[in-house]
């Protein structure tokens, strides 16, 4: 029998991650402006200019980052930005606009602590900003990785779904899993017969001649005109969602103590779930990969069955709003642990479930 070939894993931090995946998946432009901690992506894209032939503006500030890297798609240029706690409040105008406009747009969320400018470590106190920020629906595509591998493999996703399904699409990561080094394989998409979208000038006609631009509209005049666009994009991302919505599942078969948490909080909780399990305890967890869309249908099928739920979050309660609003009418207990800007260990969660 023919060995199995080895995967050749490489070490790197999680925000080095995030520049080798947009780099797999066909980027070519980053526009940015540094913020703790998501620098190392703005510092490190540069470096790889000269063999991929990328392009790299450090801009005046947050907001003209977001819009640079509007004009930079609507040119044609697959591109991405990052940025982190005040940097996404400021950008929100642009994600905005890259919603009402239909534009496909990817930005990678380092969270950190807040409110306000807070602490530069860590935190989950974005997720409500990330999903539903802007004066708009909040019809945006949002992956809460866990690991540095999933880091690698939902970046290179972002851009296939902001490019095929033309929503503003984000990275919700973290300080700690930005700084946090581990092996990661780097492969290449092609080799795994993933197709990635292509990027085209969403301006050109192609129905007109050539150098003729379509005329995209991003203020209206009439309620009803504003109604109907909404009523569109919302039915769009409807049809959609079926095909976007990704989640974990673990240990959940006959699990009566289930735990819901998403990103690195996780990634603890799955660590939990074994002990309890060696202690005798029916632990399980639903993992939500995607937290907008939320993956409610098989967040309903999974809680509906355990006997007690436990939502974990390092926010003070932003990720339960979405979690209930999921699970509205059924009856199952829920109990609630956050920690706003502390990181969540497997120790606390196993303490918390054996408890009851």
């Amino acid at each position: 029998m023919a060995k199995a070939k080895k995967i050749k894993k490489e070490l790197a931090i999680g925000n080095e991650v995030v520049v080798k995946a947009a780099l797999a998946a066909g980027a070519t432009a980053f526009f940015g402006y540094p913020i703790t901690p998501a620098t190392e992506i703005i510092a490190l894209w540069p470096k790889f200019q000269p063999k991929h032939k990328t392009k790299f503006l450090q801009t005046e500030d947050e907001p003209s980052a977001g819009f640079t890297l509007i004009g930079a798609v609507l040119a044609g240029e697959k591109s991405f930005t990052a940025t982190a706690g005040p940097g996404t409040v400021l950008m929100q105008d642009a994600f905005s606009m890259a919603e009402a406009m239909r534009i496909p747009t990817v930005a990678v969320i380092v969270q950190r602590g807040g409110p306000s400018t807070g602490t530069v470590i860590y935190s989950q106190q974005e997720v409500l900003l990330t999903c539903f920020g802007g004066n708009g629906e909040g019809f945006r595509v949002v992956y809460s990785p866990a690991t540095l591998q999933e880091l690698y493999d939902v970046t290179i996703q972002s851009f296939n779904t902001a490019w095929q399904y033309r929503f503003p699409t984000f990275v919700l990561t973290d300080g700690y899993l930005g700084k946090m080094r581990g092996l990661v394989d780097f492969y290449d998409p092609a080799k795994k017969r993933m197709k990635m979208v292509k990027s085209e000038p969403i301006l050109l006609n192609p129905k007109k001649k050539k150098g003729e631009y379509v005329n995209m509209k991003n203020c209206v005049n009439l309620e009803e005109e504003i109604f109907q666009i909404n009523e569109n994009i919302r039915k769009d991302f409807d049809r959609a969602r079926p095909k976007i919505e990704k989640w974990q599942n673990y240990q959940d078969k006959d699990a009566e103590f289930l735990i819901i948490a998403h990103g690195i909080v996780g990634a603890a909780a799955q660590v939990a779930v074994d002990r309890l399990r060696e202690q005798g305890i029916k632990a399980g967890m639903f993992r939500p990969i995607t937290l907008q869309p939320f993956p409610e249908k098989e967040a309903r099928k999974i809680a509906k069955a355990a006997k007690k739920i436990f939502v974990l979050e390092s926010s003070c309660g932003q990720f339960i709003k979405i979690v209930k609003e999921a699970l509205y009418g059924l009856t199952v207990p829920i109990k609630h642990f956050a920690r706003p800007a502390l990181g969540i260990t497997p120790e606390e969660i196993v303490s918390l479930i054996s408890e009851k």
